[in-house]
């Protein structure tokens, strides 16, 4: 695991011109075929990981994340339903890149925060980011604008909660 600020799209800055200071600080879990990498700040303990993949990601345990305990495709997978973009993945050479849903979807959850999903350049205190989802505060209070960091009233029991997002076929994951 190595900790530092990741090369790559998405949920990386998308020019060099990007300031330096407030970079997100990730933590990255290599893999023989992918890399898992982690912002803390952006976590919104929705547990998608944890409950889809509990032998990759399991919160008793240092380091949290083994990328290599499941096939890279079943880590990816399990990495897509993170709604908050928390959790981001590298494929090893020649392996899929995650693709941005098209076209972007964007819903207000009950609690007010905004659900977007798409091919995504996201404006904050890192610069303009690359992404493709994200949980966007919906009232303001965030300390980590424009992402929610459940510090405002906007943030409640049941956000975005896996039965309430549909895939783009219109079905329940």
């Amino acid at each position: 695991m190595t900790e530092g600020t990741a090369d790559a799209p998405p949920g990386t800055p998308e020019t060099p011109e990007a300031p330096s200071v407030g970079k997100p600080r990730l933590k990255e879990y290599d893999g023989e075929g992918i890399t898992v990498t982690f912002e803390p700040r952006r976590c919104l303990h929705a547990a998608e990981c944890v409950h889809g993949l509990p032998e990759v990601f399991d919160l008793s345990r240092r380091p949290w994340v083994l990328p290599d305990a499941a096939v890279p495709e079943r880590v990816a997978e399990v990495i897509r339903r993170c709604p908050s973009g928390a959790l981001q993945y590298r494929p090893a050479a020649g392996g899929a890149a995650e693709e941005p849903d098209a076209p972007t979807r964007v819903r207000r959850n009950p609690s007010g925060q905004l659900v977007v999903r798409g091919d995504l350049l996201v404006a904050g205190e890192q610069g303009v980011r690359r992404e493709t989802r994200v949980l966007l505060c919906g009232c303001g209070a965030s300390g980590n604008q424009p992402y929610c960091d459940h510090s405002g009233p906007c943030a409640g029991p049941g956000d975005d909660v896996a039965e309430e997002r549909q895939e783009p076929s219109g079905t329940a994951r």
